[in-house]
């Protein structure tokens, strides 16, 4: 992005949670994007003048500060700023109260008052919190499956399903990948077990009436700590889980509207990508400034 906020290239890498993929993995993946981004709109790294690194897992300060530490030494001499994901979100709604409901990988819930205050919910990772997420729905559906196979000794179809994704032949060897990287393992259930309600699968159906429930319980915990109760506000939805399922889109949106009924659904007037860039303009020092 160019100091008059024109778009002058976008790109995509892996992942950045430097708690899920490490500090090295993350700054490759920041560092890639940015690298495609500059090769894309043939700029030389040498006219960057500031970078946003809007990141999950960066809402401890140590890590921020180690991710800012680690970005400084790779774009040495530029601004660097370094905020979570959720702050990318919210600043993508534009203007007035708004909440956005991040459900992917993990989930979590930002939001905006009509003072401007803000506040967060959830984003505590897998351990303490990510409830209705997507690695959530699918730690849970694995463990039915489990206990399904344990039961009778024959895995059920969603069983099947989950085993033939993960490319295992058994739960020992699912057992054995989920100690390892269980990034790896849980999230990528998630699409069968919308694949397995589409088709009418009454456990995988279960699982994601769950979920909405547990992320409708993000928004609902959100609008009392903001106060939107009796307010209208802007209510966006964002991450992989959304637009994958019409079943499950419909099971949030029920869920959503039942918390939230002064919500004005909507999306998010800019992505998240160029929210970062427009904090990092705003880091800036003036031109003038420079000269």
């Amino acid at each position: 992005m160019d100091e008059s906020r024109h778009v002058l290239a976008r790109s995509r890498s892996g992942p950045s949670n430097p708690m899920r993929v490490g500090f090295g993995g993350a700054l490759a993946a920041v560092c890639e994007a940015a690298r495609w981004a500059l090769q894309s709109a043939n700029i030389p790294p040498a006219e960057v003048l500031a970078l946003c690194a809007g990141l999950a897992g960066a809402g401890q300060p140590d890590a921020e500060r180690k991710m800012k530490r680690l970005l400084e030494e790779e774009f040495s001499g530029k601004t660097v700023v370094v905020c979570t994901d959720l702050e990318l979100t919210l600043e993508a709604t534009g203007e007035g109260p708004a909440i956005v409901l991040i459900a992917g990988t993990g989930s979590a819930a930002v939001g905006r008052d009509a003072h401007g205050q803000i506040a967060r919910i959830g984003g505590r990772g897998p351990h303490l919190g990510d409830e209705g997420s997507a690695y959530d729905v699918g730690r849970r559906a694995a463990i039915a499956a489990l206990h399904e196979f344990d039961r009778t000794g024959a895995n059920s179809a969603m069983g099947r399903l989950i085993l033939q994704e993960l490319n295992a032949a058994t739960w020992h060897e699912v057992q054995s990948l989920a100690h390892g990287v269980p990034d790896d393992v849980f999230p990528k259930i998630f699409p069968v077990i919308l694949r397995a309600a589409d088709q009418g699968d009454s456990v995988a159906r279960a699982l994601l009436q769950a979920a909405a429930d547990d992320l409708a319980t993000l928004v609902a915990a959100l609008i009392e700590r903001l106060q939107l109760k009796d307010q209208r506000f802007l209510l966006a939805k964002t991450g992989g889980m959304v637009g994958c399922s019409f079943f499950f889109d419909q099971l949030m949106d029920e869920r959503l509207r039942a918390v939230a009924p002064q919500a004005e659904f909507g999306a998010m007037a800019i992505t998240p990508a160029e929210s970062a860039a427009r904090l990092a303009l705003r880091f800036l020092v003036p031109i003038e400034e420079r000269k």
